[in-house]
């Protein structure tokens, strides 16, 4: 008869005192996680940015007659575009890590049925997934910065260390959102459909390439209540340290805002999900 008396662990599990520490107890999870994926990532997170500032900003950027009055006070192409691609790639990386990894621990590794079988709940899951979402483009807009410093596309030191915490801010803005959608679809089908009518058109029409007013009142409109434009309009600001602090602080209520509801429904989706 085989003995398990002492297989267990030395000590019973206890519930974690509060929201931060319970997500922090996932930190060695996610650290794995990050030390065994990072080489998969360091094209799209780190080369493609590059590549898009060079054809875009630099090179195609050389035809376009630069006017501060009509590029929001960017005295060149590349010093518009610049701020707008980084907002853009913080949503890129929250689309590319809440869609199908999301997905997959809720449906094929099933990843999240083992988290709660401990004294975890789903908002500690939740909380602690997206402050690894935050890290990592926290660290990829972060290089993406430097990368841009040589070019003198950005007016003060300051401005371009609040803009890179407010992709943070960004980041959790879209996080949020897709991962309620990850976590209440039934087939990774639905994937297609928020690529293509959810993060190309934001990519292409909320400010990242030109400003907005040239799509006339009312797209302009549609567009300036997307959450890409707020983002992007603020990072441009503080780089170019145009800013307008009222407009600045609506940004940030609105990106707060949006990701703390879509944070408290992800939580309630995925405990449902979870005990469905």
């Amino acid at each position: 008869m085989v003995d398990y008396a002492g297989s267990g662990p030395a000590t019973p599990p206890t519930a974690p005192s509060g929201l931060v520490s319970g997500a922090l107890r996932m930190g060695d999870y996610w650290l794995t996680v990050l030390a065994r994926t990072w080489k998969g990532g360091v094209i799209t997170t780190f080369v493609t940015p590059f590549f898009y500032v060079l054809a875009l900003g630099v090179l195609l950027g050389g035809f376009v007659e630069a006017d501060p009055a009509t590029l929001e006070g960017a005295d060149s192409y590349l010093a518009f575009v610049a701020p707008g691609m980084v907002a853009a790639h913080a949503m890129t990386i929250a689309f590319s890590e809440m869609t199908y990894p999301v997905y997959g621990m809720v449906k094929w590794q099933r990843i999240y049925f083992s988290m709660i079988a401990s004294p975890l709940t789903a908002s500690h899951i939740v909380l602690a997934q997206l402050g690894f979402l935050m890290l990592r483009t926290l660290f990829a807009c972060g290089v993406f910065l430097l990368v841009l410093t040589p070019f003198g596309v950005f007016e003060t030191w300051w401005g371009v260390l609040v803009a890179w915490l407010v992709q943070g801010l960004v980041v959790l803005a879209f996080g949020t959102p897709v991962m309620l959608f990850s976590l209440s679809i039934k087939g990774e089908e639905s994937f297609a459909l928020i690529f293509r009518l959810g993060m190309i058109p934001l990519t292409l029409f909320s400010g990242t390439f030109f400003p907005v007013a040239n799509l006339g009142p009312v797209l302009e409109k549609i567009a300036m209540a997307s959450p890409l434009w707020q983002g992007v309009n603020l990072t441009r600001m503080l780089a170019l340290g145009e800013i307008d602090w009222a407009l600045a602080a609506i940004h940030v209520a609105y990106l707060g805002v949006l990701a703390g509801v879509c944070w408290w429904l992800a939580v309630r989706r995925l405990g449902e999900r979870l005990v469905s």
